[in-house]
């Protein structure tokens, strides 16, 4: 069986931009979830960011807060997951932790399940790709119809997915709110941390550094100059797998809606979304 983990918090972004209307994106996601199960899902769990201030607000000022997001777009967040409930799906809405470290903590423990032929961890998101691991566990952009395995994510970054953090924590990453080191760019981070993978394998005398590496002595200086900036962002960057998931993988199951999707789907107005799920839900009876 594969295990689809789906990043609820970009889901909700996407289909808001996409749908309008009051509870358009929410409509949206549903839409967009039941069309998985519709082709072939089986096992899916869904991370979202009930607050979307975490615990790394409380280790660096400057990270990512909800100021800037419409209100209407806030108010959204609690609907869907009443809406996801509702249809019979698993969510973990996250408060303390963000809804990537639940998805993080989610791929790890499913891809430790003998019975899991791949586990797919539906975003986007940069900071997922640490997670990847060979073709077990893979990246998928539905929207791009795109799957990054291992090899993709080599492909894409320069760097193995171990190396995501510290790459992240080098060059930064504007949507989470930290800035990285000065003069750290994508071609000069992926061409270190190739061949020292983490920042405590990078020598510290520049003039040790393989000669491939271009700018060596100002990286350095400014990596070395900023050692504690460095661990700081990579810390933000590292995703939690102590995040609360399942406890069961048969908990990810789809066995179809609870009784109170009619009511929910009446109050959004989409009655399609009701038949579409009862439909369904007669083909997957055990």
């Amino acid at each position: 069986m594969d295990v689809n983990l789906i990043d609820g918090t970009y889901e909700l972004f996407r289909h808001y931009f996409a749908v309008p209307g009051d509870y358009g994106a929410v409509r949206g996601v549903l839409g967009s979830m039941l069309y998985m199960l519709e082709n072939g899902t089986t096992h899916i769990g869904v991370a979202t960011d009930h607050v979307i201030e975490s615990f790394r607000n409380d280790l660096y000022a400057g990270y990512k807060t909800g100021e800037g997001v419409e209100p209407a777009l806030m108010a959204q967040f609690p609907v869907l997951e009443e809406g996801l409930e509702a249809m019979g799906m698993v969510v973990w809405a996250m408060t303390d932790f963000e809804a990537d470290d639940a998805l993080a903590a989610a791929a790890a423990k499913a891809a430790q399940d003998p019975n899991v032929s791949q586990v797919r961890i539906c975003t986007p998101d940069k900071d997922l790709a640490q997670c990847v691991v060979g073709t077990r566990v893979v990246q998928v952009d539905r929207r791009r119809s795109l799957v990054r395995d291992e090899s993709g994510v080599v492909e894409k970054f320069g760097v193995s997915p171990t190396s995501i953090p510290d790459f992240l924590a080098v060059v930064g990453d504007t949507a989470d709110g930290y800035p990285g080191i000065a003069k750290w760019g994508e071609k000069g981070a992926a061409s270190v941390l190739a061949r020292y993978q983490h920042l405590e394998q990078i020598p510290k005398n520049w003039r040790d550094w393989h000669p491939s590496i271009k700018k060596a002595e100002a990286l350095a200086e400014n990596l070395f100059g900023a050692w504690d900036d460095a661990l700081l962002f990579r810390t933000l960057a590292t995703l939690r797998l102590d995040a609360p998931v399942f406890d069961s993988l048969d908990t990810l199951r789809w066995t179809g809606p609870r009784p109170e999707f009619a009511a929910f789907t009446q109050r959004i107005q989409s009655p399609d979304l009701l038949r579409r799920a009862e439909e369904l839900h007669v083909h997957v009876r055990p």
